[in-house]
């Protein structure tokens, strides 16, 4: 391995997370030239899906295929449906994230095959970026799981949102197409059977952003007790883990925070002599995530053997809290109460003019020049009483009594 290659590796990994893949394209241009590149990475909760943008109406849908029949370590080339048509592609999946992560580069129509040498590169070079990827995820640095959590509500709002309007809107296209006012039979089954179509795409959609924004509780636990049981491996200490008794989904973020916080707590624990026995345990309520982590010690640990570091930063963006429960000869208890619901985003005041129609803020600016109703109404050639119903709705919107308040609140906002 030659200092140029451990150079390269280093300026892709110092990128910002978001900055990634376009350097990734960039480095394997030269190796496998391609017009565009995609990537569909399992461990981010709030951006799965990254494209550079070269090709139209890349979805994350067509990766989907791509991600579950890649095979770790062994690039596939070959043609596949992108941006809605038949493209050349190489895929290459790696496994360094629990759910694995798939690196697409469409390439040109009739390009030739990318040789072993390149294609070896390609997989070495995502495998360290994906490993880099799931260091982020495991570790939920409190900076990063905030963006996380605000970018993650944001998206979950708007997929809600955009499902909402287009159920409406292709269910009233089934009611009017399956109307019996319409003669045309054949073109209303044809119709009828492209909007079931969309409805049940659209739902396999849902579907498929809920499997990467989302981790089974019990997997999640499973998966927290693989990490902790290597930690106990050689100890003495007895170590008891409690499932929670659920089939409920949590959000990514909030499982790879709860794995991080009880790995954290439970190396505190440990370094009490007198503990014998550990007790890890999540419950699931319908609000909130409770991972206690229990000892057989002295009971004499106190609140600030806890320190004021990562374990309460990463509470604190989550809105959740630290409890701890020590008696004296029977052991100490802490439990990190996470909430399940994202924290609400502080709401800006509205901007005040917001509620103005386009005429009203015409008929306003001249209120705050000072024009008196007949010369607006010359202005803007409307007649007079128009001018007045306007001044009406505006003093009424903004909520003042006199033009010269409303005046003033359009100089404050201007």
């Amino acid at each position: 391995m030659d200092a140029l290659t451990l150079t390269t590796a280093y300026e892709i990994l110092r990128q910002p997370l978001g900055e990634i893949l376009p350097k990734v394209s960039a480095t394997l241009a030269p190796l496998i030239p391609h017009v565009d590149a995609a990537e569909l990475s399992t461990h981010c909760a709030h951006s799965p899906f990254k494209a550079l943008g070269g090709t139209e109406l890349l979805t994350a849908a067509e990766l989907t295929p791509l991600l579950l029949a890649g095979v770790p370590g062994n690039p596939w080339q070959g043609v596949a449906t992108i941006g809605g048509r038949a493209r050349e592609v190489v895929a290459v999946k790696s496994d360094a994230t629990r759910r694995g992560a798939v690196l697409v580069l469409v390439r040109e129509d009739g390009a030739a095959p990318a040789g072993a040498a390149e294609l070896a590169v390609a997989q070495a070079l995502w495998n360290l970026v994906t490993s880099h990827f799931d260091r982020f995820a495991t570790e939920a640095v409190p900076g990063a799981l905030a963006r996380s959590r605000a970018a993650a509500d944001t998206r979950a709002r708007v997929i809600a949102e955009l499902s909402t309007a287009h159920a409406a809107a292709l269910s009233g296209v089934l009611g009017v197409l399956r109307s019996r006012a319409l003669d045309d039979t054949t073109a209303r089954a044809t119709a009828t059977d492209l909007a079931a179509t969309a409805l049940i795409e659209m739902r396999a959609e849902q579907r498929r952003d809920r499997t990467l924004a989302e981790e089974p509780a019990g997997d999640a636990f499973e998966r927290l007790a693989g990490e902790l049981r290597p930690m106990l491996r050689h100890s003495t200490v007895r170590l008891d883990l409690g499932a929670p008794d659920s089939d409920r989904s949590l959000a990514a973020d909030v499982a790879h925070s709860a794995r991080a916080i009880v790995r954290a707590l439970l190396l505190i624990v440990l370094e009490q002599d007198s503990v014998r026995r550990v007790h890890v345990g999540w419950q699931l309520t319908e609000h909130e995530l409770r991972a206690s982590v229990r000892d057989d010690g002295a009971g004499a640990l106190a609140p600030c053997d806890l320190g004021a570091g990562s374990i309460r930063d990463r509470l604190d963006v989550l809105g959740g809290r630290l409890d701890m429960d020590a008696v004296p000869g029977w052991g100490t208890t802490i439990t990190a109460v996470v909430p399940l619901a994202t924290p609400e985003a502080p709401v800006e005041a509205a901007h005040p003019l917001t509620g103005l129609g386009e005429r009203e803020v015409e008929v306003l600016r001249h209120l705050a020049l000072g024009h008196r109703n007949r010369r607006i109404a010359e202005e803007l050639h409307i007649s007079e009483s128009t001018v007045k119903f306007h001044v009406a709705n505006i003093l009424n919107k903004l909520g003042v009594d006199s033009r010269g308040e409303a005046a003033a609140l359009f100089h404050a906002a201007a």
